[in-house]
């Protein structure tokens, strides 16, 4: 007897930037073309701002026939969205559609797939030896989000032929790129490239790129320059697959050392077990939408994570 393989839904954070949304789109479409060989659908959803929202891929993977789900965040940090919001909105889903099972994997993180094409980014951005590279992320109210940031300008730097790598944010976090950018002068760099730390173009990418120019005007004497997102490529395809069969095996591997939600650190102490409700998208019908960065998340679950996160130590 064929048994059908479960369906992987990958969860974006969405965008109001039209060709972000798009890119999400069509990258959606490259990983379903490489698992139809295996038989398995793909679908994909938003949890805000883009259509379509993560309810109505649900809906749309169960009305195929689909009962078994692997969802993937696709997101290159563990912040509330991956945290809180998806595990939250899969288990409304799971009680919207009684019987819906559903394995819950992990961001793309600092995977040397996604080093590599940091790597390719830069050399396409003309980097070399006496290149400072300033790695800007999303940034977050999570102080754990923020440090996969500094940890992926670190294994950069020990892995790439640049003369180094610094770290900034486009928002919610210090240093903001122009800070980031008169460390790496203070520093001493004469060639710069600023490195956005995102999977496709959207609003934040084209920040990054504006505050760039803005620095680099009244600075004559320092080459800047801005790379390009990581955008949808095959490479970046394979790594979903990945982290589509570790969620199918249980091989999670969800970051919780010092998570805020888990692990009481200095000044984030009230976050320590704060339940987690669903992030509701203003398409969701049936839901009002009230949007925070301020997100709670219990690492003891209860009912409705127990079976997303049912191998989560």
């Amino acid at each position: 007897m064929t048994t059908t393989p479960p369906a992987l839904l990958i969860a974006g954070h969405g965008t109001s930037d039209a060709d972000g949304a798009e890119q999400f789109r069509a990258f959606t479409e490259r990983v379903g073309k490489r698992l139809a060989p295996r038989g398995v659908t793909v679908g994909g959803g938003f949890i805000e701002l883009s259509p379509p929202p993560l309810g109505e891929a649900v809906a749309d993977l169960v009305a195929g026939g689909h009962r078994r789900l692997a969802a993937v965040p696709l997101m290159l940090v563990a912040a509330g969205h991956a945290k809180g919001d998806i595990p939250a909105a899969l288990a409304r889903e799971q009680l919207r559609h009684p019987g819906l099972t559903v394995a819950y994997g992990r961001p793309l993180g600092a995977h040397p797939t996604v080093l590599a094409l940091l790597r390719e980014r830069l050399d396409q951005a003309g980097a070399d030896q006496d290149t400072t590279v300033l790695l800007v992320g999303r940034g977050s109210t999570d102080p754990d989000a923020n440090a996969e940031v500094a940890r992926a300008a670190r294994l950069l730097a020990e892995t790439t032929r640049v003369a180094g790598v610094e770290y900034a944010f486009i928002s919610l976090a210090t240093p903001g790129v122009p800070a980031g950018l008169d460390r790496c002068a203070a520093l001493g760099a004469r060639r710069i490239v600023v490195l956005p730390y995102f999977l496709f173009t959207g609003v934040l990418p084209r920040r990054v790129a504006e505050q760039t120019a803005a620095w680099a005007a009244g600075r004559p004497g320092v080459d800047v320059a801005c790379a390009e997102v990581l955008g949808d490529t095959d490479a970046l395809a394979d790594l979903v697959i990945e982290r589509y069969g570790e969620a199918l095996a249980g091989d999670i591997r969800m970051n919780c050392d010092s998570c805020v939600y888990r692990v009481s650190l200095p000044g984030f102490e009230d976050r320590v077990g704060v339940p987690q409700t669903p992030h509701h998208h203003p398409g969701d019908a049936g839901h009002s939408h009230s949007h925070s960065h301020e997100y709670g998340h219990s690492h003891d679950h209860g009912r409705l994570h127990a079976d997303i996160h049912q191998r989560h130590p």
